[in-house]
């Protein structure tokens, strides 16, 4: 009921949008928020497995704590525990599809 619910709320605001062909495909997980909200996510662990290791890394977090001295200003995207939507390219869109009992989708 609560998957339902959630893709049906992603799909009303064109967020996702229903595919018949997944090139690549991904569960749906349910996530328990530290302010104990269930939220409906995707899993990309079986697919990150299939693609290989980035040869640049990110740096160690010492080394970008330094790099941001002496700025003004720090965003942090989380937002305090909110959820960004980041738009994908629609020709890289299958690349993030997920799968639920009813329907596929990305």
């Amino acid at each position: 009921m609560l998957v339902n619910k959630d893709i049906e709320k992603h799909l009303n605001f064109q967020f996702i949008k229903p595919i018949d062909y997944l090139e690549w495909m991904a569960k749906i997980v349910l996530v328990t928020k530290t302010i104990g909200e269930i939220r409906v996510s995707t899993d990309f662990c079986d697919i990150n497995n299939d693609f290989p290791k980035d040869d640049f890394p990110l740096l160690n977090i010492d080394m970008i704590v330094d790099s941001i001295t002496g700025h003004d200003t720090l965003s942090f995207m989380d937002g305090f525990l909110g959820y960004n939507q980041i738009l994908i390219n629609p020709s890289d869109q299958h690349k993030i599809a997920f799968t639920t009992s009813w329907r596929n989708f990305c």
